[in-house]
């Protein structure tokens, strides 16, 4: 199985596509995950000017790369959150309009559909994305948080999504949550429960990034074994802990790059992340999909770490077996007949 290996542009939004993907090219990249900011993919562009889709797959081609997937984590997250001034942030100007959050959400929502329409359209069948959550700031149950509060805010959640997965369904596209502090899932916990607010809806499933579980002391490899038919994408994400007894996996309220903090990204090999266990476990569940890079590492040149990730995850990925090593002993590798 040779999974083709990509990299996911949202954190090269200010690169224009073009220079990014000649990059990407030359670094060794089979393909980039387009974001839909910057001008990587843009949801109205794809929607209103014919032709649009077509030419940001031609700056790709240009450069021998291809598109799998399409990631619109920025506007995913409004749907339901509770908005503040820091989604101003995040959000374009037509999403965010005049802040008021029912018409945000609202406008999020839609932008959520039209991104299924939009990815259909140039032939790609899996947008990643957030979902926001209403009840992340409940994560600490103090002041007291009832039984009743989070079970609506699962409700909530699953009356925002439930016409948005409808929209995918119908395009044949799928939408994967990276599972992820800040979101209604963030652990198998909460994927599970978010899975049975939608009632196992087919549409939604998980864009998996080991980084975001293992500073919370989860294994990555438990999540793709539990919910092997969701497994819609693979982020390539590394993280480190570096809990010294003075700090936490709370974070310190420090920005990441901070050396005081007690977790923090890394490129890809540089952490604690086991990928070969995840490798294994993939190819368990026959994941064919590509293997994307989302490069975060604030102590490493960028350029230097796109590199080094790519030469990384070409050596980490193998094909699986279908057989046991020692099966030659039970047979004859020529005739297939058992040996006596």
């Amino acid at each position: 199985m040779s999974r083709p290996v990509t990299l996911f542009t949202g954190q090269w939004a200010d690169l224009p596509l073009a220079t990014l993907a000649a990059k990407a090219s030359e670094w060794g990249y089979d393909g980039l995950e387009l974001a839909c900011w910057g001008d990587h993919f843009e949801i109205d562009r794809a929607m209103s000017e014919d032709g649009y889709g077509q030419g940001q797959l031609d700056i790709l081609e240009q450069n021998g790369l291809k598109c799998f997937a399409i990631s619109n984590h920025l506007v995913g997250q409004a749907v339901s959150d509770p908005i503040d001034p820091r989604h101003r942030s995040i959000l374009p100007d037509r999403i965010w309009g005049n802040g008021d959050p029912a018409g945000v959400q609202f406008r999020a929502s839609q932008d959520m559909m039209d991104s299924a329409a939009a990815a259909k359209a140039i032939g790609v069948d899996v947008v990643n994305g957030f979902t926001g959550s209403p009840i992340w700031n409940k994560l600490y149950f103090f002041p007291p948080t009832s039984v009743e509060e989070i079970d609506a805010g699962y409700q909530q959640f699953a009356l925002q999504w439930k016409p948005i997965l409808d929209a995918f369904s119908k395009q044949g596209v799928r939408f994967a949550l990276e599972v992820h502090p800040t979101e209604i899932a963030y652990d198998i916990v909460t994927f599970e429960r978010a899975l049975d607010a939608l009632d196992g809806h087919k549409a939604f499933g998980i864009n998996f990034d080991p980084s975001h579980l293992i500073w919370q002391g989860l294994d990555p490899v438990k999540l793709i074994d539990r919910f092997a038919d969701r497994i819609f994408h693979v982020h390539v994400k590394d993280a480190s802990t570096t809990l010294d007894g003075t700090n936490s996996i709370l974070g310190g309220h420090l920005g990441f790059g901070d050396h005081r903090r007690g977790w923090d990204f890394r490129s890809p090999g540089r952490g604690d992340v086991d990928f070969e266990g995840i490798i294994r476990a993939l190819n368990r569940i026959e994941y064919a999909g590509p293997l994307s890079v989302e490069w975060e590492d604030s102590a490493m040149d960028r350029e230097h770490g796109a590199r080094e990730a790519a030469e990384f995850v070409e050596g980490l990925d193998f094909p699986s077996s279908s057989k046991a090593f020692d099966a030659s002993f039970d047979s004859d590798s020529e005739t297939g007949e058992k040996l006596s």
